[in-house]
């Protein structure tokens, strides 16, 4: 069996081969915080516990290193901005997989939002996450906006190791 220890995070690149017209650069300033020497932020990236995926390999190759990356993780951040496609994109796969197969829990993090005040910002939800979180309520997830103190709490307070939200529905409320 897998030893349980990364985060892995997912989010839309919209179709870009450039990550700068993704939302591949709100990841990026994710990492660029674990490796400043004055900010206290530390995560395991899943993504760099197994080989590189090409954008030009098969659809097949891609989804057997997700599967991998997800075997190895003990939880999952999604990034959502408003410019996440509702279907269409691999963030649906890795949400099915994280949650159906995985039962990884979801960190959600939504960018350009300071705040969730109870109104977790739903429209943001792909098709697939809005099933799992409406619907059959299979997932347990925390809703947080994308600032560095609540990522890096809710990294610490969720996993599949510890404690799981509770519901689908939580949100960070320590303000």
């Amino acid at each position: 069996m897998a030893y349980r220890n990364g985060t892995y995070v997912a989010f839309d690149a919209l179709g870009e081969t450039n990550p700068c017209n993704s939302d591949f650069k709100h990841f990026a300033l994710i990492k660029a915080w674990t490796e400043n020497d004055n900010i206290d932020f530390s995560f395991v990236d899943s993504h760099e516990k197994t080989y590189a995926v090409q954008d030009t390999s098969l659809l097949s190759t891609l989804k057997k290193s997700i599967q991998e990356r997800l075997r190895n993780s003990k939880q999952m951040l999604v990034i959502l901005s408003p410019n996440t496609r509702l279907e269409g994109s691999m963030l649906s796969y890795e949400i099915e997989q994280a949650v159906d197969i995985y039962h990884l829990p979801l960190i959600i993090v939504y960018t350009g939002i300071e705040k969730i005040a109870g109104v977790i910002p739903s429209w943001r939800w792909p098709n697939s996450l809005r099933k799992r979180i409406r619907e059959d309520r299979s997932v347990r997830a925390i809703h947080i906006p994308y600032l560095q103190i609540p990522i890096q709490w809710a990294l610490k307070q969720f996993s599949i190791h510890d404690a799981m939200p509770q519901s689908p529905e939580e949100y960070y409320t320590a303000y």
